[in-house]
């Protein structure tokens, strides 16, 4: 009989010590770049659960993705591994298998006695990752339902636009993807775990195309809505390979040519204020949960997005619009050990940080052993105080040795043919005048420069078609 009480004695405190791990909550949003009230990057942008969240949240004001594209910074982030190590560089590269022998951040959590599910776009759609999760809804190989879609299209008009299109929809938002993956994410949130849970949410929205209900639509007067600046010499002094980064006769051209500028910049908004509804239903949920005072809330986005800055859209540059994401924390009091006093209220931290910080920062909150594999730096001593020392420029790399590099004051681009840009954003925050050509910032370069990596891995292979 005592063997027995011994046994159920043990097996109890065990549980109890599980449940004593915070949980996480990991919510990643598609394509949303600083177009978010509490960045400013749009006067108009209407996101205000995304504002209500950094009320409560710090803030990284200058966080940036390690790769302007969805593969290569997702397979970046959830294996904290730099394309310049990996190879991985590229949307079209099968990033599982050029690291077989990687732990992603949920199968680390796995591995410490958590609890990972899933649902919608963590990884990029066609590499999911099965083994990074217990659970994944709809299923482990599919991210999200599909989405509704008008009749016709293209409906901008523009011949042969594909994905590259908006427009309102004439559906309500439970038959939206978005919708019904963080449906699914407010159902695990009201069940009771016998684990910890690492819980992901990835909404799709602003992702193309910008289809959405059209209430979103109407939050917006689409005639007073206001338009990036955008000077007819601004591409006069970047590089050859800056230039083809951006092709300006490509999607900009399309766009000006068909007058769909105004209309294309009302589509983002739209799409991003139904994601932002989507985020706040989360939010809610889990505020109703009973489980908030338990939970680590970590927002964040996969890159930044151009809309006609610098005659270029989507992303896959280097330049500000691409590299910079919205990037928060929520830790409550008492429940990190490296953290115990949380992090603080509506608190803005300047240093720059990149995506790949992501993955260490939780194990250090949580109180997991580190991944030796990690090439990013945790965000604790950040958290902790807003003026602890923080001396490292954050990476962004598009394609095999094309690099930039941000300070809080500086962006040093380097491209594989040597070609520079060098912007002050203290005094030029739209990075209008290339200063490489300069020779009074030779030193001023050569000191960024040293911070490239010294490994560029060769290409990965491409997925075949």
């Amino acid at each position: 009989m005592k063997r027995i009480v011994v046994i159920l004695t043990v097996v109890l405190l065990g549980f109890a010590q599980a449940q004593a791990k915070p949980n996480v909550l990991f919510i990643a949003i598609d394509d949303l770049n600083d177009w978010i009230g509490a960045l400013g990057g749009h006067p108009q942008a209407r996101t205000p659960n995304l504002d209500r969240l950094t009320k409560r949240a710090t803030l990284f004001t200058r966080a940036y993705c390690q790769a302007p594209a969805c593969n290569p910074s997702r397979a970046s982030l959830m294996t904290g591994i730099l394309p310049s190590t990996s190879g991985v560089y590229l949307n079209s590269q099968p990033w599982r298998a050029a690291m077989p022998d990687a732990v992603t951040l949920p199968q680390h959590f796995m591995k410490h006695g958590y609890w990972a599910g899933g649902s919608g776009k963590i990884y990029h759609g066609p590499f999911p990752d099965p083994p990074s999760w217990n659970t994944y809804w709809p299923s482990p190989t599919k991210n999200k339902p599909n989405d509704p879609q008008p009749a016709k299209r293209p409906v901008n008009g523009i011949p042969k636009a594909a994905q590259f299109d908006w427009a309102p929809l004439d559906v309500p938002d439970e038959k939206m993807g978005d919708h019904q993956v963080a449906d699914w994410v407010i159902g695990q949130l009201g069940l009771k775990h016998d684990k910890p849970f690492f819980l992901a949410c990835g909404i799709y929205k602003p992702h193309l195309p910008w289809y959405v209900p059209q209430k979103y639509y109407d939050l917006f007067d689409a005639e007073k809505l206001t338009l990036p600046n955008v000077p007819n010499d601004d591409l006069d002094d970047i590089p050859a390979a800056g230039v083809k980064m951006a092709r300006p006769q490509g999607d900009h051209a399309q766009v000006l040519k068909h007058a769909q500028w105004r209309k294309a910049v009302h589509g983002y908004l739209a799409a991003t204020a139904f994601a932002d509804a989507q985020v706040g239903r989360v939010l809610r949920a889990l505020d109703k949960s009973g489980q908030a005072d338990n939970t680590i809330v970590v927002l964040w986005t996969d890159h930044g997005w151009h809309l006609g800055e610098k005659k270029h859209w989507r992303k896959f540059t280097l330049w500000e619009e691409s590299a910079r994401t919205p990037l928060m924390f929520v830790v409550p009091k008492g429940l990190a050990k490296a953290l115990p006093g949380g992090t603080r209220a509506d608190v803005r931290l300047d240093q720059p940080v990149g995506l790949i910080d992501i993955y260490p920062t939780l194990l250090e909150l949580c109180g997991l052993a580190a991944n030796p594999a990690n090439e990013g730096r945790s965000l604790v001593p950040l958290l902790a105080d807003k003026n602890a020392k923080w001396d490292r420029p954050a990476l962004t790399t598009h394609g095999r040795n094309n690099h930039g590099l941000r300070t809080s004051r500086w962006r040093y681009i380097r491209y594989a043919d040597g070609s520079e840009e060098l912007y002050d954003h203290k005094a030029d925050s739209n990075e209008w005048r290339n200063l490489a050509g300069d020779s009074k910032h030779a030193k001023l370069k050569q000191r960024l420069a040293n911070w490239l990596p010294n490994t560029n891995a060769p290409n990965a292979r491409q997925r075949k078609r």
